[in-house]
């Protein structure tokens, strides 16, 4: 019996995907200019689903919607990276203390993403390193057993993906020191170190707000 076809996602689903992974991966650059029937060819689509995926990105913050223009992808403001630098810090700093003593499959999943991270790092993979760097962190605040602060924390994703790609592909020797910091949480976690691990955290967080200032770290 032969097997049945795979269902695709709805058409405005599958324009929302499109858009959406291109700009977090800064194939569309801030400051560029989308046209519904440009998109609607790129993804084999009517207009219609392409309005409103849009809509909905616009709601999200990554577009500006123009009536019979189209759509501006917004740059990464100064701003907007001060501010979730501030907001990870405050959330972060207190999730890696509560962590801390970490249970085994903690440490064990934060050394993989590390591996991993330096895996993609080294065959210049920006957008997956933005994503593992993301997820490093984001175990740590899910081991830290506040449900509303993860919730809080995941709200922040597609700022934190989308800026990493930014410092990345500006700051290209940023890519080995994130490691080298990742390296140094993840030596106090397992030294069941809170105080420490709090401290790197920090010093990580702050490397990122130097840069946006444009100083050298």
């Amino acid at each position: 019996m032969p097997s049945a076809p795979v269902k695709q996602p709805p058409a405005a689903d599958r324009v929302y995907t499109h858009v959406k992974q291109a700009v977090l991966d800064r194939r569309y650059e801030g400051g560029t200019l989308l046209t519904e029937g440009e998109l609607a060819t790129a993804v084999g689509v009517s207009r219609t689903p392409v309005r409103e995926a849009l809509l909905k990105l616009e709601m999200e913050g990554l577009l500006k919607l123009y009536p019979k223009k189209g759509a501006l992808v917004l740059a990464v403001s100064v701003q907007e990276i001060a501010d979730v630098v501030e907001t990870r810090l405050l959330v972060e700093e207190f999730a890696v203390r509560r962590a801390v003593p970490a249970p085994a499959p903690l440490i064990t999943r934060l050394e993989e993403l590390l591996a991993e991270q330096e895996r993609r790092a080294a065959v210049g993979d920006l957008a997956e390193v933005a994503v593992i760097d993301r997820c490093f962190h984001a175990e740590i605040v899910r081991h830290a057993g506040n449900q509303i602060l993860s919730r809080l924390y995941d709200q922040l994703r597609d700022r934190q993906l989308r800026m990493g790609v930014a410092v990345m592909q500006s700051h290209p020797d940023r890519i080995a020191k994130n490691i080298a910091e990742h390296a140094g949480i993840l030596d106090r976690i397992k030294a069941g170190d809170a105080e420490g691990a709090a401290l790197h955290v920090r010093g990580h967080l702050g490397s990122v707000k130097a840069l946006v200032r444009g100083e050298d770290r």
